[in-house]
């Protein structure tokens, strides 16, 4: 998209492929100059071809996220090249399909510093510059796993739920401090990602997101939508809100429902390759892109993104409905009388 602004500055932590991969492509589509920052060269060599072929700029950023000084290294070499940042999305994450028993203490504390404190590197380096410019917006992609945790993911689920906690005694400490930056959390549903291929897995066959599932691209619209609306919080997907509410409601029916079916849902038939690399402790170096293997199951579009997208225009046309309605009504009971 070709405009006389000045072009945005990005930042992504875990770009190189899922939905920080599609995350990328949709604000190059904006003309965006996006620092692209992962482990895994040659996924991040792959994200700036194309970002650069849909119109924006990417510099490559290799680093582990769980290194706070890393990660402050990428954000100074970021505004070097393009500028002061506007836009700061924390994506990277890692997980492992287990049972609790099976976990070691090694990989509860590598989940935790990628998925939780990799969150929090990156939002103390973003505001490090933003602070002083009394500007700037910051992303935290999060989960429907944030509030509702399930078994076999009990770290990501555990980082998942620190980062809203993190997220809300932020927000309380910029008003405090009457600062013009904005903190939006996008809560995402199952997704088409390449994470199921390199997750580490201890379970007898392939993992897969929890059905129903949705493409990367559906992810990376509500990303670019926070980025640029004065918006706290976004469900993305109608299972997310499902999550939400139900657990509000009944948790512990969700507690008997998930024991019952969350073993199987986050697995398919096809036994698991025990020789499948993983990249919990080191990237595993191909390019993956942004979609996973289940481009036959993945929905394009949600429904409840655009109603949550458009929600002046849905509540404008609710109340429309309504007054026809009740004008119908006040007609026909005074043709009654």
């Amino acid at each position: 998209m070709k405009t006389d602004r000045k072009p945005e500055v990005v930042m992504i932590m875990g770009a190189s492929a899922g939905i920080g991969r599609a995350t990328a492509q949709a604000f190059a589509k904006r003309g965006a100059h996006i620092g692209l920052l992962a482990r895994g060269r040659t996924g991040l060599e792959g994200a700036k071809r194309e970002v650069e072929k849909l119109g924006g700029r990417g510099l490559i950023l290799i680093a582990d996220v769980a290194d706070d000084k890393a990660v402050e290294a990428a954000a100074e070499k970021l505004e070097n090249e393009f500028g002061a940042i506007d836009i700061w999305i924390n994506d990277a994450m890692a997980s492992v399909f287990s049972p609790i028993m099976e976990m070691t203490a090694d990989e509860y504390r590598r989940v935790t510093e990628v998925t939780y404190l990799g969150y929090v590197w990156g939002t103390m380096a973003a505001l490090r510059r933003m602070r002083p410019r009394n500007r700037g917006v910051i992303v935290l992609v999060g989960s429907a796993l944030a509030y509702r945790g399930i078994p076999l993911q009990s770290a990501y689920c555990a980082a998942k739920h620190a980062i809203l906690g993190f997220t809300d005694s932020l927000r309380c400490e910029l008003i405090h401090d009457k600062k013009n930056i904005r903190v939006c959390t996008v809560e995402m549903p199952a997704v088409n990602t390449p994470q199921f291929g390199w997750v580490k897995n201890k379970l007898p066959n392939k993992a897969q997101p929890v059905p129903p599932i949705f493409q990367p691209e559906v992810a990376a619209d509500a990303i670019v939508f926070a980025a640029t609306h004065n918006r706290r919080e976004i469900y993305v997907g109608l299972p997310t809100v499902e999550a939400v509410v139900v657990n509000k409601i009944a948790p512990g029916f969700l507690d008997r429902h998930l024991a019952r079916t969350c073993f199987k849902a986050q697995q398919t038939d096809e036994p698991k390759n025990p020789n499948q690399p993983d990249n919990l402790f080191a990237p595993v170096e191909h390019d993956f892109g942004a979609h996973g293997t289940f481009d036959g199951r993945a929905k394009k579009f949600s429904v409840e993104l655009w109603l949550d997208k458009n929600r002046w225009i849905f509540l404008a046309a609710v109340l429309m409905v309504a007054a026809i309605v009740a004008g119908l009504l006040l007609a026909h009971s005074h043709h009654d009388l």
